[in-house]
């Protein structure tokens, strides 16, 4: 058996697109007739452009090769180039491409991938999910309500969930670093308090930022957050900056997580060893796959740190979560979204139930993928899965941040 054919789909979730602008979906099949998919996260080039590096990775690594051998077709990947160390985008295409391995091989023993990885620790899987608008709330000015949000976080507690993710604390830019404004301080507190006194004790608020903040200006904002008792505070400051990070976890109470933004675990290492975060958060369509995974989760239980596997994509990364997260010791919680399109195009294979995961018992990856329905939602436009703005932090005015779906998101 080997790798011999490769297909790719880039397909676009309905507006307002929860889950990024498109997905990037790829199809291996074998030389014995065996299909595989897996699933590449957010590249930081456009999708045309990373359909020619995922074909070439599997062409100059993969092609013709036993999916069997991971190790050697991520080596070959790794070092790509002369450069062993990690490449954003190379790695991106890699990772789909391994899950799909994954997927054939799961298949070829008649078993699920969880049982290739380790077997299942874990029988149910915590779940969490953002904090979503419901039918009668309105876009844009869901993001700035701390009522809103309380509203979608009881309808998430009344739906069996334990965590609730939200990340009000203002812009995303190119910019860096910068001190957040005193209305992103005052609307976070705000949005803490709504929905703390909407849940009780009833579910983990989990903080999300995405390291739009200076050390600085991070520690100011934990400072205002800790009388609420946050499990996490996401990425605080910039992602490759490990002991400004650091920093930032030795002077607040709440944990800090990252990881969504890192390659291999040549990146996840020094956050661990410099002690900036105790959650990790990889994205295995980004990360070097599910085998790349197992081995930063492996360094985490030397550290005492637990992993939540990040999701802000499609079902077949978070096929992909759900059976390395089942394999896992030191699991904390995986993240799902919960949308019609999810469901439907992997024909209702995986769900959410009473806000756990039950890792599912059929072959691979447990899921196939209607390929029609995702060539008929093929992407078209020009813009990236995300994208940061440009302009700098408001201080004068509200910031208006629409959350990883902006209403213009085509």
């Amino acid at each position: 058996m080997h790798l011999s054919d490769l297909d790719i789909i880039v397909t676009a979730p309905p507006e307002p697109g929860w889950g990024g602008r498109y997905w990037i979906l790829v199809k291996l099949t074998t030389s014995n007739g065996i299909t595989g998919w897996g699933e590449c996260y957010a590249s930081s080039v456009g999708p045309e452009a990373m359909k020619a590096v995922i074909t070439d990775v599997f062409e100059r690594h993969m092609a013709g090769e036993n999916p069997e051998n991971i190790e050697l077709m991520f080596r070959r990947a790794y070092s790509a180039g002369f450069t062993q160390r990690p490449d954003l985008t190379v790695m991106g295409a890699f990772s789909g491409l391994e899950i799909a391995c994954w997927d054939i091989l799961g298949k070829a023993r008649d078993r699920p991938v969880w049982a290739l990885l380790g077997g299942r620790a874990n029988e149910r899987l915590r779940a969490y999910s953002y904090l979503y608008p419901l039918s009668d709330h309105d876009l844009p000015g869901f993001w700035n309500s701390p009522d809103q949000a309380a509203e979608s976080a009881i309808d998430l507690i009344e739906r069996g969930y334990t965590a609730v993710k939200f990340d009000p604390a203002g812009p995303y830019t190119i910019r860096g670093g910068h001190m957040p404004a005193l209305r992103d301080i005052a609307r976070s507190v705000e949005f803490c308090g709504a929905i703390r006194a909407a849940v009780g004790d009833h579910a983990d608020l989990l903080f999300g930022t995405h390291g739009q903040f200076s050390t600085a200006g991070a520690i100011r904002l934990a400072k205002a957050l800790e009388p609420f008792d946050p499990l996490w505070f996401e990425e605080p400051v910039p992602p490759d900056n490990v002991t400004q990070m650091a920093q930032v976890a030795a002077a607040t109470s709440i944990p800090v997580a990252t990881g969504e933004r890192l390659c291999t675990k040549s990146e996840f290492a020094p956050v661990l060893r410099h002690g900036a975060a105790r959650i990790l958060q990889p994205a295995l369509g980004r990360v070097g796959g599910i085998w790349e995974a197992k081995k930063i989760a492996a360094m985490a239980e030397v550290y005492n740190a637990q992993v939540a596997p990040h999701l802000y994509a499609g079902p077949v990364e978070w096929a992909a979560n759900i059976h390395f997260a089942a394999s896992i010791p030191n699991l904390l919680m995986i993240e799902t979204i919960e949308t019609p399109f999810h469901n439907v195009l992997i024909g209702g294979a995986i769900r959410v139930e009473n806000g756990f995961v039950t890792p599912p018992a059929t072959p691979g990856l447990g899921i196939e993928i209607d390929e029609a329905l995702a060539r008929a939602n093929a992407y078209s436009g020009s813009n990236l899965h995300l994208e940061m703005q440009q302009t700098p932090c408001d201080y004068q005015q509200d910031n208006q941040f629409e959350g990883g779906a902006p209403t213009t998101h085509r």
